[in-house]
């Protein structure tokens, strides 16, 4: 009987934590003031501004309109959901390389600092078409935030 009820345990909880990792996705921020408040509604203050478009952000929890996220820094708060939409970037959390192509085989063009905002445009698996500033070229998305569709 008690083994029944360890396995019964056990499957809750490995089930529990599947759903709780599909419930976790990312967007990005759709424009360049976002406020993010202490709780879901606008009665909440605001915590803190987001003054930078793109940026992706974690939704971790969901209360009607808004959403909770966090962000690469682990900052977290709640947004108004017409403050966000698809994800379409990411922050690299290491320095990276970015190559003409999709390999590490083929010419370097520059670096990218820690921290840095990228746009996507084209993904092929664990490699991203993506633009900078002015540059544009391949990067390898390993140990980056934001999801890649």
């Amino acid at each position: 009987m008690q083994k029944i009820i360890i396995l019964t345990i056990i499957f809750f909880g490995i089930f529990n934590n599947c759903i709780a990792i599909e419930n976790n996705y990312f967007l990005s921020l759709k424009n360049k003031k976002v406020n993010v408040r202490y709780g879901p509604g606008f009665d909440y203050p605001i915590k803190y501004i987001y003054k930078k478009k793109f940026l992706p952000v974690k939704v971790i929890d969901k209360k009607e309109n808004f959403r909770r996220i966090i962000d690469h820094k682990k900052n977290s708060g709640w947004i108004h959901i017409s403050q966000l939409k698809k994800s379409n970037s990411l922050v690299v959390l290491e320095d990276k390389i970015i190559f003409s192509k999709n390999s590490k085989f083929s010419r370097p063009l520059f670096k990218l600092e820690k921290g840095r905002l990228v746009i996507l445009k084209k993904c092929i698996y664990d490699w991203c078409k993506i633009k900078s500033d002015n540059y544009t070229g391949w990067l390898n998305t390993k140990n980056s935030w934001g999801k890649i569709e």
